[in-house]
Formats: C-alpha cells, structure tokens, sequence
C-alpha cells in the first residue's frame, strides 16, 4: 500500500493525465482485497488534497447533471430532500432539519481556526418574514455514537445562517441588519481560537464582491462545540412544512488546520454490492445511488482474472430501485476471485470512473464446515453498527442471512413518506442505504441471502392474502394491515423486493400473484448445504378474514378474552401457500451430489416463544415493559396469542412442519426479537425439527419469555426453568432449549444492549452431520471473550436431532459397497408418502419407521444417478437384518 499512501499524501495540483490516473488506480484496486475498500478514480471531491491548501475544499455541483442525488461526498438528510439542479445543491422541501453532511471532511479535536463559505439562494416566498426558518451551516455535528456516518444520519450541533426575515443568525443570536432574499446570499464564517476559547464571525452579502456586508459574532464557544461534522441546513418548522424547495446552495468551501479529510469515506454512486453462486450461477446485485437520470448508463461487472480487469456482464440500471443486476452463467471458479462493479460516470468536465470491490468467496468443499451468519431487525439505535461488522468478521464466516426488516419505518429519523410513487422509492432507498452502510463489510467479500419482512414494506404485520391490495384509506395501522395484503402499491412492492431479493436463485416457480407482485421462494445450495428459502407472509390468510367476528381481532391478537384459539385449529387458513407447500415437498425430494445437508430460510419461526402480562390483548406495550436485573424471574405472564408469527394458523404450521422434518432441516429465523433455540413438536414434544430464532439486531420489541413453571415442570438439565417441554399460546408444541430474555446489563447505551441483541453463527459439520448454534450479544468481542455468548449457548445438535419422532420399529440395515454417501429415501407402502430421505453418512444405515406397514426403501447413488429399489420391507422392534447393496 506505500504506492496508494504515497499517492494520496500528494500536496501538489492533481495534474495526472488521463491514461496515468487509471493506471494509478488500476494499482490502487490490485492492493486493496485483502482490505474493503472503495475508491473513485479522478474523484471530483478529491482534487482539495492536491491543491494547494487554501481552499481546502471547493464543492463541484455545477459539473454534475441534474440528479436526485448530490454526490459520493454527501449525504443529505432526506435522500429525496436534496437534488443537484442547474449546478446547485438545492433542498427541494420545506421541512423540518434538512441537512446535507460532507462525508470526506471533519472537525478534528483542537484549538485550530477554520473558515467556510457559501453561496445562498433563498426559494420559498411564503416563509419569508418567518424568523424561525433559516438556511445556513451546521458546524460540530455529533451523533449518538463517534463516527462521522452517525453524525451525518443523526447530527446535531451549532446552526447558522440566514433566516426568513433575512438576519444573519448563530443559535438564538441574530443581528439587528438584513439581507434581500430574493438576491443571492453570499455567506461566510470565520472560527477562530482566542484565549481559552473560539470566537465566531459569521458575515454576509448581496453582493458577490461582498461589498457592504452585514456581521454577527459568537463568543466564548468551546472546543467540543466545533468538533465533528460540517454540514449545511434547510431549516423549515413542522407547522410551516410544504412541498416547496427552500433554499439552494452553490460554491461551498472551506479551510483551516482544524479540518482533516479521508476520501475513502465517500459513499456512491455505487454504495454496495451482494451476490450468491448457486449452481454455476453467480448473481450480483450491485446498489446505485439515484443518478438514473443520466440516460444510457451501463454499469460493469468485472473480474481480476489472468492479471488483469475483464468485463464479465454488463447491467443498465433499474430505474425504481436503482441497481444494476449481473448474471455470470457456467461459474466454475475454484478459488476466490476479486471482482469490482465499475461505472464510467458523464460529468460536465470530462468522464469519471467509479468502483466499488469485493472478491467472490472460494466455496467450501465437502470436507469443510459452513459457517453461517445469521441476522434480522435492524432499528437505527446502533447505526453505524461497527462492532457488529467488526465481531462478526472475527468468525470468518462462510456466507451470511439476513431474514428481513433490514430496517424500521422509523430509520433516518423521518418516518416513512409513502407517494408519490417516486418520492416513495427514494424515501425506501434512504433507509435501504443506511442498512448496507451499516453491514456491507460483512457481506461484500461472502454471499448473502437477504429477504424483506413486514417492516421492510411499511408494515407493522403483513397478512399478504396471495398479494391482495391493502386498502389504506382509513388509515395506515391495524385497521388496513388487518384486511391483509399490502397498503403500498404494487410496483413499490415489487422495487423492494428486487433490491433485496433478485440476487437470489432464481424463483422456484416466478409466477406473480395478486396485483402482478412477484414472488422469489427458491433454494440455494452452497458449501454442501441446501437452503430453502420462504415467503412468510405473502400467501397468508389474515386472520380477521377468517376467524369469527366475535374473535375480535386486532392486529394479529384476539380482544375478546373469552374466546378459545385452540378450538379452530382446522380452519381452513394458509400459512405458506400451496404454492410453497409444493415446492417445500419437490425440495425434500431434490438431492444431488452437492447436497450433504438442508436447512430452512424464513421470516419467523413456527411457534410463539413470547409471554405478556397475563390479560394483556395486544403487544404495544412490549417497547415500555421494564427490563429485570439479570437472574431476576418475572412473574404474571402467560404465553401470547400474536397471529403474525407462525405458530398461527396451528393447522398450517403443522403441516410445514411435517414436510420439513422428512429431509433432516434446521430452520433458521428471524423477527421474534427473542433469540431462541426450540425443537418443534407437532403430536409430541420434540418429534420433529429443531429451530433458531436469532436475535435482533437493533431491538425495537424486545420480547420475553416468561412463562408460569407448571409445578413438576422439567427443564433442560443445567438450563433455566423456562426451558424444557412447553405449550405457546396456540397450543403448539414446543420444545425450549435456551433463549435469551432481555435483562439489565450495564453496559452502555442500555436502549441497545439491554434488549438482547447480537446476531447467531451456524455451522453445518458436514462431515459428523451435525450443527453447532452459537448467539452472541453485539458487544461481545468473540476473540477476547470466547465465552461471551448468551447463557445456554451453544448448542450442538445432529443431524438426526431434526426429525425427533420416535421410531415405532427399524427395517434391516443398509450396508453400502461401491457408492459414497448414497441418498436413502423411506416410503410408507400402506399411505405411499415418503416418511424421510437424507445422504447416509458412513457404510451403513438403519432406517426407522413410525408404523408397522410394509416400507419400500431406495437408495441412490448421487454421482451416477443408479438407484436400487428395496419394497415389502417389514419394521421389527432392533434392525436384527443386513441388506447388501453395491453399486457398480
């Protein structure tokens, strides 16, 4: 890396030639893989480091096109607030803080002097004479937590600028003198150190040779106050709020020994990338800020192959989600592979290259374990979110899941904004941003399967009803979300839904349901494993529609307290679909000679680990439930009845559950905001598969679970009392191995880490056939504390462990000659239902039945395709026979 320390250590003016500036780069790429890196080639931004130091800095909007966007140093507060039009930076509403950050420049700690300046034009009449709207800076932006992408999302520092009755103004303080504000605004600042504390001059004019300017000044500000972000603010009141633009902005600069700059930390135009490789097939999908505006863009996927870059696909860019989507046929790359997105991006002053890297993970072979990440509900509490990029990479994992709500309406700070359509996409990619910036490192050099929840489409709950249209007219809570489908239109849906999903294998059957929104339930296999991956919530029925009116639900739960959920366990509702259920019982049945193992993929689990105050009839009041000291038993709950998990509808559930158990699968989940571990029981405890409910995140809900302990109750051994043999609310069998309720940690901010939050790692031992479960909280760092996970994990359970019925008798042992690891498939010849088929694991196999009917047994061997047939065999109480089979 000396070349690119040298290369960006440059004091002098940036004068490379074109072919040399590439070549440069070209180099600068060929040293980064081993490190994340991100890098724009002739970077408009850049040029401040090799100029000399006054101006360190010069904004370049009037060599931009006209976009929605301002460019990779930026980052405006909303997306959809700020624009690049006619060569300014202008904020397009009238609202309450809009801010637009620099990313690639901060306010060091120190007694240093800065200055900056700007050029103001003032855009909306009608809060002219309004003191209390101003447009301006903001210097010493500080977030929640110290990094600049914190300050930049969730900034607050020192405002000054002009206001409505054009005064200058510095917090509170205004000066007596006006400006004309239907004339540019030229506006400077000057922080300077004197004595023991700054002094603040804030100046202004008319006129662009700042003749007859007007000034006011700050005395006595400390040094923490000028430390952090620089930022300028369109500032409007709520009760003023309108959708007119305030103010637009041109030629900002800045200077000064207090400022230091990073060009690394831009963020765009390409922002992340995430891929799979699923049978010869790479998919990638690679995340652009909104510069479709730009016509005839094409984006690049290439690869570093032979010692050089070669352009492998080529993507226009998806003008809703703005995203370039690549398709490598024929993948048969044995070691991993450096790639980087490239986009060769038309400004005014010439062409710039941009790249965004990564390297496309060597697959793990039979022999080695598979290492899963597992995560799901990301709130902005922690945002940024490093020390989960930074412990998760501590494991190496192998690929990573993210099982839906990426983020919460509430992210960025601003609600949601739902039309128009077009300001509704872009309301989507802000918060869609925030969560790559806050992960793309754990998922930029492995693949990753990322698939939406409720929260994900401005949902609370999604009963999805086949796609049906959600009518919110009447508002957009529990009354809409209760008639089941979506309230947002269908081609936001669908935009949603490829951002986070078309990188995935292609769709099982990619028929669109209701209102033409598409589906994308698939499986994947990599690394020997086999992934099915579900839709939750898109084909199930909403339970209003179907329950008796004297049920009274609302969002999910029953009101009336006297009515019996238990007793409508055959109503005819869905849960997956037919449509899953079919593919569910091809995939059971789908094995070759890359499969060793299945797991499932989905939203949320298939029981209701979640206790309330008894009497309680909804869940709003989990947020504001206190937290107990660690140890501490909580009294007075009793299970839930929350219909939007999937122990509801109980008949549905039990039939996923079947299906699942018959190829040996781990399910692996999200949503609960309970990390959990359960073996599911549908006649009785633990007859079936074991799953995992990792923990959130960001915890908005911070669920427990909290049941009474029934008197001869029998825990896990060693484990706490609410472990063991338990029913949820439904009825539902289920088996309670470890879960981690939220408790008092002392450890700081406790909003996040007293609410259980972390992330699980999965590892599939393909070789003894077994799986290791480990959840671990966010601030643990796993390599200093390797005990640090959530007491009664983790977990080991086998392969066997998932189909936990007990045998009614065993056929003859199958001895194998000739065939490694043959697929074995169990029928019932009295029902002609395939009772289980998993890969044998070793020479022999003996295969348990659950009747005393005649079974057919067969036996394939996955690297030919032979298959040996075995009918009429009859279960005894021990498999006292041996049957030969050898394979050519």
């Amino acid at each position: 890396m000396a070349f690119l320390e040298e290369f960006t250590s440059n004091t002098q003016p940036f004068e490379l030639s074109s072919m040399k500036r590439r070549s440069a780069v070209k180099a600068m790429a060929l040293t980064s893989f081993s490190t994340p890196f991100l890098f724009s080639q002739g970077f408009t931004g850049i040029r401040q480091l090799f100029a000399s130091p006054t101006p360190a800095y010069q904004s370049t909007w009037e060599n931009w096109p006209d976009l929605h966007w301002i460019g990779p140093e930026f980052w405006g507060n909303r997306l959809q607030d700020w624009e690049i039009q006619g060569g300014k930076a202008a904020c397009v509403i009238s609202g309450p803080n809009r801010t637009l950050h620099i990313l690639t420049h901060q306010l060091q700690d120190g007694k240093q002097d800065f200055e900056q300046s700007i050029t103001l034009h003032w855009r909306n009449d009608t809060v002219k004479g309004k003191s209390k709207a101003y447009a301006g800076f903001r210097v010493g932006a500080k977030g929640k937590f110290a990094d600049y992408r914190s300050a930049a999302v969730f900034g607050q520092g020192l405002d000054l600028g002009v206001n409505g009755l054009g005064q200058l103004q510095i917090g509170e303080q205004s000066s007596d003198a006006s400006l004309d504000l239907s004339q540019a605004i030229y506006l400077r600042m000057q922080a300077k150190w004197s004595g023991n504390a700054y002094s603040l001059t804030l100046s202004a004019s008319n006129d662009p040779s700042f003749a007859k300017p007007i000034q006011i000044q700050s005395e006595g500000l400390k040094p923490e106050d000028l430390s952090g972000n620089l930022a300028i603010i369109a500032h409007t009141p709520k009760e003023d709020q309108a959708d007119e633009a305030l103010a637009a902005f041109a030629d900002w600069k800045f200077s000064g020994e207090k400022i230091t700059a990073d060009t690394k930390q831009i963020f765009g135009p390409i922002v992340f990338a995430q891929y799979t490789v699923h049978r010869k097939v790479l998919k990638l999908t690679a995340q652009l800020a909104p510069v479709e505006k730009v016509s005839g863009l094409e984006v690049q996927l290439q690869l570093h192959q032979g010692g050089k870059w070669e352009t492998v696909a080529i993507s226009a860019l998806d003008l809703e989600g703005r995203y370039a989507h690549f398709r490598v046929e024929n993948w048969d790359k044995k070691e991993m592979v450096p790639y980087r997105v490239f986009l060769d991006f038309p400004l005014k002053n010439g062409k710039q290259e941009f790249f965004y890297a990564g390297e496309i993970a060597t697959q793990p072979n039979p022999s080695e374990n598979l290492k899963v990440a597992v995560f799901s509900c990301n709130a902005d509490y922690g945002f940024p979110d490093q020390e989960v990029s930074d412990h998760v990479n501590l494991h190496q994992p192998d690929m990573a899941m993210f099982l839906g709500d990426q983020f919460y309406e509430g992210t960025g700070g601003f609600g949601i904004q739902t039309s128009p359509l077009e300001k509704a996409y872009l309301d989507y990619l802000h918060k869609w941003y925030m969560f790559g910036w806050s992960y793309r490192e754990i998922f930029r050099n492995i693949p990753a399967a990322i698939i939406p929840d409720d929260h994900d489409v401005y949902h609370g709950n999604v009963w999805g009803e086949g796609g049906e249209h959600a009518p919110s007219d009447e508002g957009w809570g529990y009354v809409a979300q209760d008639q089941g489908g979506y309230k947002m239109p269908a081609a936001w849906v669908n935009m949603i839904q490829r951002t986070q999903t078309c990188h995935l294998p292609d769709a099982f059957d990619p028929t669109p349901v209701k209102q033409g929104i598409g589906v994308y339930y698939t499986d994947w296999v990599y690394g020997g494993v086999s992934f099915a991956i579900l839709e939750d919530r898109k084909f199930k029925t909403a339970p209003k529609n179907i329950l008796p009116k004297e049920a009274q639900v609302v969002n999910g739960f029953i009101q009336n307290l006297d009515f019996d959920i238990k007793k409508h366990y055959d109503i005819d509702a869905d849960l997956l679909g037919q449509r899953q259920m079919d593919f569910l019982e091809n995939w059971i049945q789908d094995w070759d000679v890359d499969i060793q193992m299945k797991s499932v993929l989905s939203q949320t689990n298939f029981c209701t680990v979640a206790t309330l105050p008894e009497g309680s009839i909804i869940d709003s009041i989990v947020p504001r439930l206190p937290i107990p000291k660690f140890g501490e038993y909580v009294s007075g709950d009793a299970p839930t009845t929350d219909m939007d998990s999937n122990g509801w509808p109980q008949k549905g559930r039990d039939e996923a559950v079947r299906t699942i158990r018959k190829s040996f699968a781990l399910h692996i989940a999200g949503d609960q905001h309970l990390p959990s571990t359960v073996q599911y029981g549908v006649d009785e405890f633990g007859d079936s598969g074991f799953a995992f409910a990792g923990p959130a995140l960001n915890n908005l809900f911070p669920r427990r679970w909290w049941p009474k302990v029934p008197e001869g109750h029998q825990p896990i051994p060693g484990k706490a009392p609410n472990t063991g043999n338990y029913h949820d609310g439904f009825g539902n069998k289920m088996t309670i191995h470890a879960v981690a309720n939220p408790y008092q940690t002392g450890i700081l901010p406790a909003l996040i880490h007293d609410r259980s939050t972390g992330y699980g790692i999965i590892t599939f031992d393909k070789k003894n056939r077994s799986m290791a479960i480990e959840c671990w909280p966010r601030y643990v760092n796993p390599v200093k504390n390797p005990k640090g996970q959530f007491a009664g994990w983790p977990i080991q359970i086998s392969e066997a462990d998932n189909y936990g019925r007990k045998a009614a008798g065993f056929l003859d042992t199958l001895k194998f000659q000739g065939v490694e690891s043959p697929l074995v498939s169990v029928f019932n010849e009295t029902t002609g239902e395939l009772e289980y088929n998993l890969r044998a694991n070793g020479g022999t196999f003996a295969p348990k039945t659950f009747s005393d009917s005649p079974h057919r047994v067969e036996v394939k061997n996955l690297q030919t395709g032979e298959t040996k047939s075995f009918p009429g065999l009859k279960p005894s109480p021990t498999s006292a026979g041996e049957i030969l089979i050898a394979f050519s």
